[in-house]
Parts: structure tokens; C-alpha cells; sequence
């Protein structure tokens, strides 16, 4: 009977579809054991930090990259694989299929081995930029082979992995099965195939999923360095083709564009003692500033009402700002921002190689300083990204969907929008009481979902927030603001709501309601409040500075008297003198930057338009090419060349920043 089922299941395998199956789990188990000699190789850069959880965290989170590495690296195989031939040439053509697929995972081993060494001089997966890294090197190969001699078990294991995959390798029998049926048997295989990739590459099958990224890696980590032991090198590597890279430009000697543009901000000689508040950063989805009434009241002669009566209520209890921005323009742009000043430039900091770079927020600063700390967002654990960025930044907790649907005090999928997440309402009632159980003092942040396409409301606020005619989205955006007033309302019955300092923003700025927030500039107009219960000082709407999302983090660890050193890109708006603040953002290959009244758009090497904010503020009189022409020498305006270098150094400090990893001050 055993023998019986042996010989099926040996016949099984030798179909086409069968030996397809075989050579694909084959490929699979060399890419898991490649991470489990990368681990052992590098065991002494975990010692301490990894436990049998970690481990088990580490190989599952593998195995998510594994699978879309696989299909990343073997579609070639498998359409040669697929391809029916006369039985006559079966052989011959299966022999030449076997040579595509060593070769190809065989590239995916060298890779993953070379990395293995590799790594331990870099701290992190290789990606595109390690054939810039080494283009000029004309003594590679002398490098190449002493790591060889050195590394000589890595050698021997490779030349044994490929031997097992040759000798494993399973070959279909010849069949007799007329060609038209062969024909529809692997279009029927490559049909299930194809859909197996598009998951597999997704890093999931729902729609809150998107090609897994680089970042996604820290959702099974506890610290950055344990990012590359969950993805693989073939993955980093394809990932990171076509991505923009932070090319160091040469617009001036480093040391200048340090003096013009600091990234390491350094307590005052001043500063009084540490205040340990609690502190609370709600990133509102799509929450456009030019929604906000009390920040408007001048438009259309002051009949501007806006659309979110209970933020113009909070407004009138803090620190707000007539012109504040965000920094990019999608979801993935606004955490970087907000919690670790750190800009979109080029391409969404989640997104690109960089990610991996050791990376400070206000978790891991105010964590320094015995701070707990939780991030909440209401979709499904692991969308968007978040969670991994979160935990990449050090945030103790992730609290999304999952965590909501196990209190017994909320509605679980009931409360669900069908789309996207947990309506707002319930998610921040339920934040408030897993803040009522934190440890203080402690810094929280929540990403919000319910002011987003489809622009539904839940069933008990259809006809409450009826629908306006300028778009969908508005109505959204009254419920959210009721939601956040509910949030505030139950928060200020807390015993830690007088010992706590909120920051509302919003992840990126949506559509104009008016035309005044249709400019280039305006489309990334952002509310940034800053609300203490307990300190009857921080009132107001300042209409001289100029702030950006990235000054959050900077002026939360200027207001609590923090007293280490830390890197952000953006400035203390509670002791920056208004002409200094400043907001930049990039737009379609297009470098923008506000400052001293002026609005500047920079290609990367010449100034394309420069706006008097004053005199022009809906942007039509692009004054390059007219008489203020920077170009034209003594009719410039002389602000202009000042604010031009500025902008070079803060491009030319990123990039540096982003390339040889600075994005922390590290002690030495």
C-alpha cells in the first residue's frame, strides 16, 4: 500500500505540472536555507538581541520575501518550463530549460552568500547601488578573490547547494498526450502561476496590500540591524531598480552646506529642565488645511466656514499656523515627516534603499528619556507599510485592526468601513482607553482612515454629514472632525489629558475646496496645531513663521526641554525667528522651497520660477524671464540668491545623509 502511494506520488511528480511544483519548492527551501547560513555567519551581530520568537519572526517575515523573490527570479524558467514541444525534442529542450533554471537560481545564491560577507561592512542588504558603489574600482577583482580565500566554506556551500539543486532537480516524462491538450494544460498552469506571482509579489491577496517594499522587513524585527536577515539580496537588489537614488550633488564643500543648513540640532546653553509630558501626534487622512475654517477666515470676505467646527474649536485653544505644509503629497510620505523629520524627496522615503538607514522619531528620542510608546492605525496590521516603519523607528507597540477586534469593550468588524479600516470614531475612543493603560509619561501617534476614497460614512451618519457638491471627500471630513472632537472630549476626562501635548497634522493635503489651495504650493497645505491643556500660553495662529511637517518633531523635543542631540531636517518653531522657518516639498522632478516671502521652484540645477507670495499668492506671475529676473544680476531680487543656497544645502545634506547613513547622531 506505502509502495503503492509512493509510485503515485513519484508519478505525480513527474507530470508537468507535478515537476513545475517540485522545482519551485526545490528553489524555495535554497533561499530559506541562504538566510539560515546568513544568520549563523553573522550570529555574533545577534547575540543578545535574538530569542527563538525573533528567530521564528525572522524566517516567517523570510519567507513573505522569499515567495516574491522566487517568481521575481524564475518567471524565465517558468515560461520556458510551460512551453509545449513535440515529444520528439522533449529531452533536448528539457536539458537546455535545466541549465536556465541553475543559472538563475544559482545567481540568487551568489548573491545571497556574497551578502552574507558583505554584510557585515555595510550593516544591510545590498541594492542597486552597490554597482555604482563599486563602477570606479579598478582592483574589484583582487577584492573578489581574497574575500573568496577568506570565505572559502561560503565556496564550498554554494558549489553543494547548486550540486543538490542539479541532483534534486525534477525533469517531466515525455507524455503521449496529443499537443492541443498539452497546449491548454500549460496555459491553464501558467494562468494559476500568474496569480500565484501577483500575491506572492503583493505580499498579499487583499487589497490593502502593495508590492512588498524594503521597509516591510522591520514588521519582524525589533531593530534595524535585523532588517537583513528577513529580506534576501535578489529581492533588495530588484526592488531597488529604477528607484531614484540619492545622488550626492557637488553645489558646495560639505562643510558649507552644513553652516547653511544644519541637520544636527543641539540643545541651547539655555535650557531649563526636562518637562516629561505625555505626547500625542494624530496624522488626520487628507486633512487639507483649506478645510479648516478658523485658519481661512479671510477667504471670500470672511464667509468661509470650512468644514470642521471642532478642530476650529481646538484651534482657538493652541498654536496653529496660517501657513503650514506637508511635505509630500501621499500617506507613505506623511510618518517619516511628522514623527522623524525626515522629507519626501525624489521618492518616498519607504520606498527606497535608504529605508534601512537607522533612523530617529520622537518614539526612539523620547524612549531614551523612559518614554512607552504605541502607534495606532485602524487598517489590517501590516498595510501601508506603517507597522513596519513604526517598529523600524521605535515605537514599542503597533496597535491596528487586530488589537481593536480583541477588545471586548468595542465592535470589532462591525465597526470595519468595508474598505480601508476601522471607522474613526470607535478606533480613537478605543485609543483613548489604550492610553488610559500606558505606562507615563509616554508618546502615542495615531493614523486615521476614514477621510478617503470611497467616501463612505457608517450607516448611523448617512443624512448627519449630507453631501456637498464640491466632492465627496467633504462630508468624510465633517465626520472625521466630529470623531476627533469625540476623541478630545473623552480624552480631557483622562488623568493624563492636563500632562500632555497634542500635535494635529495630516498625512498630505486632498482635494481644493477652494481655488485659493489650488496652486502649486497650497496643494501641500497642511493644519499644524499644537494643543496643552495645561499651558494656557501656547494660543494662537501665528501668520509670520512658515511651517512645514517636518518642524514637528523638532519643536516637540524643543518644547519638553529635550537635552541630547538629535537629527531633523526641520526647525524649533517655538524659538526659530520667522525668516528663517521655511517649507520645502518636491513635485514631479521639481524642488520646491518657501521662505522670506518667496516662493522658489528648482530643477535640480536652475531655477524654473520664483513667485512674491505677497503680491501673487495664487502663482500667476512667474517672475523669471521678467525684471526680476535672478539671472539678470542687479534687477534680482537680492533674496533670491540667499534663498536658491539655502535649498542647494538642505539637497545636498539629505542626499549625503541618506547615503553614508546619518540619519542619527551616533557617539563616538
Amino acid at each position: 500500500m506505502i509502495r503503492n502511494l509512493l509510485n503515485k506520488i513519484n508519478t505525480l511528480a513527474h507530470t508537468r505540472v507535478g515537476a513545475l511544483i517540485c522545482n519551485m519548492v526545490l528553489a524555495l527551501a535554497v533561499l530559506t536555507l541562504a538566510r539560515a547560513v546568513f544568520i549563523a555567519w553573522n550570529w555574533d551581530r545577534y547575540t543578545g538581541y535574538v530569542d527563538a520568537g525573533l528567530l521564528g519572526s525572522i524566517f516567517r517575515g523570510g519567507l513573505r520575501f522569499d515567495l516574491a523573490t522566487l517568481f521575481y527570479v524564475n518567471t524565465l524558467w517558468v515560461l520556458l518550463f510551460l512551453v509545449p514541444v513535440p515529444v520528439s525534442r522533449d529531452a533536448l529542450y528539457g536539458r537546455v530549460v535545466k541549465v536556465v533554471y541553475l543559472v538563475l537560481n544559482g545567481l540568487a545564491l551568489l548573491s545571497n552568500l556574497c551578502d552574507t560577507v558583505y554584510v557585515g561592512y555595510t550593516g544591510r542588504r545590498s541594492t542597486m547601488t552597490l554597482f555604482q558603489e563599486f563602477a570606479n574600482e579598478d582592483n574589484i577583482f583582487t577584492i573578489v578573490g581574497n574575500e573568496l580565500l577568506h570565505s572559502w566554506l561560503l565556496v564550498v556551500l554554494m558549489i553543494a547547494f547548486v550540486w543538490f539543486m542539479w541532483r534534486l532537480y525534477v525533469s517531466p516524462r515525455p507524455g503521449s498526450a496529443p499537443m492541443w491538450r498539452r497546449c491548454v494544460l500549460s496555459l491553464a498552469a501558467l494562468v494559476v502561476v500568474a496569480l500565484c506571482a501577483v500575491g506572492s509579489i503583493r505580499g498579499g491577496v487583499d487589497r490593502t496590500t502593495r508590492p512588498i517594499t524594503l521597509s516591510n522587513a522591520n514588521e519582524y524585527v525589533n531593530r534595524p540591524i535585523e532588517a537583513a536577515a528577513v529580506l534576501n539580496t535578489p529581492f533588495s537588489i530588484i526592488r531597488s531598480i529604477g528607484k531614484s537614488v540619492f545622488a550626492v550633488p557637488d553645489y558646495m564643500p560639505a562643510d558649507e552646506a552644513a553652516a547653511l543648513y544644519p541637520i544636527v540640532h543641539h540643545p541651547a546653553d539655555s535650557i531649563g529642565p526636562f518637562k516629561p509630558m505625555n505626547v500625542v501626534v494624530l496624522i488626520v487622512e487628507s486633512f487639507s488645511r483649506g478645510y479648516i475654517g478658523a485658519l481661512n477666515r479671510e477667504i471670500n470676505d470672511s464667509t468661509y466656514a470650512g468644514y470642521t467646527p471642532c478642530v476650529d474649536d481646538l484651534i482657538s485653544r493652541s498654536r496653529s499656523y496660517k501657513h503650514s505644509y506637508a511635505n509630500g503629497m501621499k500617506s507613505i510620505d506623511g510618518m517619516p515627516s511628522v514623527l522623524s523629520s525626515v522629507p519626501m524627496m525624489r521618492e518616498p522615503f519607504f520606498l527606497t534603499p535608504s529605508a534601512l538607514n537607522e533612523v530617529g522619531s520622537l518614539a526612539s528620542y523620547l524612549g531614551d528619556k523612559g518614554y512607552s510608546s504605541a502607534f495606532f492605525h485602524g487598517a489590517p496590521n501590516g498595510s501601508m507599510g506603517f507597522e513596519a516603519f513604526a517598529r523600524h523607528v521605535g515605537f514599542d507597540r503597533y496597535v491596528g485592526m487586530t488589537e481593536y477586534c480583541k477588545s471586548p469593550r468595542h465592535g470589532g468588524m462591525d465597526d470595519f468601513d468595508g474598505s480601508w479600516a476601522i471607522w474613526d470614531e470607535p478606533f480613537l475612543q478605543f485609543m483613548v482607553d489604550e492610553l488610559d493603560e500606558m505606562p507615563q509619561p509616554f508618546v502615542a501617534g495615531v493614523f486615521t482612515a476614514s477621510s478617503h476614497h470611497p467616501f463612505k460614512l457608517p450607516d448611523q451618519y448617512v443624512g448627519t454629514f449630507p453631501e456637498d457638491p464640491i466632492h465627496p471627500l467633504l462630508k468624510c471630513i465633517r465626520y472625521t472632525d466630529m470623531a476627533l472632537g469625540k476623541f478630545f472630549e473623552r480624552a480631557s476626562h483622562s488623568p493624563w489629558y492636563d500632562n500632555t501635548l497634542f500635535v494635529l497634522t495630516s498625512d498630505h493635503s486632498q482635494h481644493a475646496a477652494v481655488k485659493e489651495y489650488a496652486t502649486d504650493l497650497e496643494q501641500y497645505a497642511s493644519p499644524i496645531v499644537f494643543f496643552a491643556p495645561g499651558d494656557t500660553s501656547l494660543r494662537g495662529i501665528d501668520y509670520e513663521c512658515v511651517a512645514e511637517q517636518i518642524d514637528i518633531m523638532p519643536t516637540v523635543l524643543g518644547y519638553l526641554n529635550y537635552d541630547r542631540d538629535f537629527v531633523a531636517f526641520g526647525n524649533d518653531l517655538f524659538t526659530t525667528a520667522p525668516a528663517d522657518t521655511h517649507a520645502f516639498s518636491y513635485n514631479n522632478g521639481i524642488y520646491q522651497f518657501t521662505r522670506d516671502g518667496l516662493f522658489i521652484q528648482f530643477d535640480g540645477e536652475n531655477i524654473k520660477a520664483v513667485y512674491d507670495l505677497t503680491a501673487d499668492p495664487l502663482l500667476h506671475n512667474n517672475l523669471v524671464g521678467k525684471t526680476a529676473d535672478p539671472l539678470l544680476g542687479k534687477t534680482a531680487d537680492p533674496r533670491i540668491p540667499a534663498i536658491e543656497r539655502t535649498l542647494k544645502a538642505l539637497i545636498q545634506q539629505y542626499c549625503t545623509a541618506m547615503t553614508v547613513d546619518e540619519l542619527v547622531v551616533r557617539t563616538r
